[in-house]
């Protein structure tokens, strides 16, 4: 009697488990395949930036991504580690960030040039890790620098990542 009843709830787990995974793993396929209308709707939301208030006369902020950057630490002996970045720039309107996107070739070249020189001066370390507060005052400083004051709102980091070699 014990093998009967042990031999049923194998079944039943077996099969709950069976059908577990066909709806985890099937659904998804299912609704990947078109696109829902909360994701249709959500879009424009997202392509505006929202958050500049939008509507009420004040211009909307604008965010625009630039291409990482990934920078050597050379000391006496060699290149000692790099460190990656991913800026975005924050600004107040379209007009902004076409600009921006038109000069971006620009700005990341001076922002290679003025990190190169931190961080291989040591200024932006301490104790070998990276003062994110020192980069963005002086990715800040340059951005003014290139673009001319009030395109640039604030320079804002999404990656910062130190690798040793």
């Amino acid at each position: 009697m014990r093998i009967v009843i042990i031999a049923i709830a194998g079944v039943l787990l077996l099969g709950g488990a069976g059908a577990g995974a066909w709806f985890f793993f099937m659904k998804p396929a299912q609704a990947s395949v078109g696109e829902s209308t909360e994701h249709a709707e959500a879009k424009p939301a997202k392509e505006d930036h929202g958050g500049g208030g939008g509507g009420h006369g004040e211009p909307a902020i604008q965010y625009v991504e630039l291409d990482p950057l990934i920078l050597p630490i050379v000391d006496k002996t060699g290149v000692s580690q790099t460190i990656s970045l991913i800026v975005m720039l924050e600004v107040g309107d379209a007009a902004a960030a076409a600009k921006v996107e038109e000069l971006a070739p620009r700005l990341n070249d001076a922002y290679i040039q003025g990190m190169y020189g931190t961080l291989n001066k040591h200024e932006a370390l301490q104790g070998g890790v990276v003062q994110v507060g020192m980069l963005k005052e002086k990715l800040n400083g340059i951005s003014q620098k290139v673009m001319g004051e009030g395109v640039v709102n604030e320079v804002l980091l999404q990656v910062v990542q130190q690798r040793g070699m």
